[in-house]
């Protein structure tokens, strides 16, 4: 990793890779993650899924809960830098001011916006099994909208109840609806590599 004078510093950095459930985020961050450890980084994944229970163990699923715990998302990433690691955040994060938190608490920050039309992320989400996230998120909201009927632990559901605030300025746009997990992940790969010569950090 080179800079523009040839040189490159070892700072620590972040990364926030977001877009709508179903775009491909988790398995994207999870080949990063893989890519940047054999380039010989010490880089930590830090996942919303994985930490939603310990932010809110008795969620009301509400705007200012999501709030807090992207909040407490960003402070936990701030802190692993602080331990000598760079960070990937994989999370949606719709609320763009949310996102902005990171950025301005973070001196090397990147967001990674996989652009994937709504319909497209309801196809793929729709083939999700039952993990952290429950499944057929986008057709409960759905007819949670036609019927009215309620779904436990069934929260607002981004591009069906909220939308999600793209930033024009994300460091990398990737459009995945003509793309397999491999291909977006090497367009991700390839930014983020520009991104950081661009910075002069290893």
């Amino acid at each position: 990793m080179s800079s523009l004078n040839g040189i490159c510093v070892k700072k620590n950095w972040a990364v926030w890779i977001t877009g709508l459930p179903g775009c491909g985020k988790s398995s994207v961050a999870v080949k990063l993650h893989e890519h940047l450890k054999n380039e010989g980084l010490k880089v930590f994944l830090l996942s919303m899924d994985e930490r939603r229970k310990l932010y809110t163990p008795n969620p009301e699923y509400t705007c200012d809960e999501r709030q807090r715990a992207y909040s407490l998302l960003v402070e936990d990433a701030v802190s692993i830098m602080e331990s000598g690691r760079c960070v990937i955040i994989d999370g949606v994060a719709n609320e763009k001011c949310w996102r902005d938190d990171a950025r301005e608490r973070i001196q090397f920050f990147a967001e990674v916006y996989l652009r994937c039309p709504v319909d497209m992320a309801m196809k793929r989400e729709a083939g999700r099994q039952q993990g952290l996230v429950m499944a057929g998120l986008y057709e409960k909201a759905l007819e949670r909208q036609r019927t009215g009927k309620q779904f436990e632990n069934l929260g607002d559901v981004v591009g069906v109840d909220v939308k999600f605030q793209e930033d024009p300025n994300a460091e990398c746009i990737v459009d995945t609806d003509d793309k397999n997990t491999d291909e977006v992940c090497d367009a991700v790969i390839n930014c983020l590599q520009k991104w950081r010569r661009m910075n002069g950090i290893c």
